[in-house]
């Protein structure tokens, strides 16, 4: 039998399980967040016999409510996620002053963003669709 996750804190845990879910959209794979009897927190298939019949953590739909608590825990943790450290990485590699305009210009990121991937023609679901198509969807 497969190893159970487990992660020392429900936030933790719950980021786990949300990109987890994110990078499994396409197959429909789930995984849900229970605490444990250790007090830790396990990632586990909902459908997990095992854990059938116990109360599984409300996931937030996206992290538009993150605050600069769940942030700074990101950025201090010895064991980030490594999602994390590729958008924390993203952002400590940029020199100061970019950021500091960024934020002084309103620059729309999520716009460069969606221009991104745009060229490189996929679809939301990481499908192959040609760059006329994937222009199409990301553009608009």
């Amino acid at each position: 039998m497969k190893k159970l996750e487990q992660q020392p804190n429900k936030q933790k845990a719950i980021d786990v399980a949300l990109w987890r879910n994110f990078k499994h959209r396409v197959g429909g794979e789930k995984v849900g967040v229970i605490q444990s009897i250790e007090g830790d927190f396990i990632i586990i298939p909902p459908s997990h016999p095992t854990f059938k019949d116990e109360e599984f953590e409300t996931l937030p739909a996206d992290y538009s409510q993150m605050d600069y608590k769940h942030i700074r825990n990101m950025y201090t943790d010895v064991e980030i996620l490594p999602h994390w450290e590729e958008i924390k990485g993203a952002f400590s590699n940029m020199d100061g002053e970019l950021l500091r305009f960024i934020l002084a210009h309103n620059i729309p990121i999520e716009k460069f963003i969606r221009y991104e991937l745009a060229c490189r023609g996929f679809n939301a679901n990481h499908q192959w669709v040609g760059f006329k198509e994937a222009e199409k969807f990301w553009l608009k």
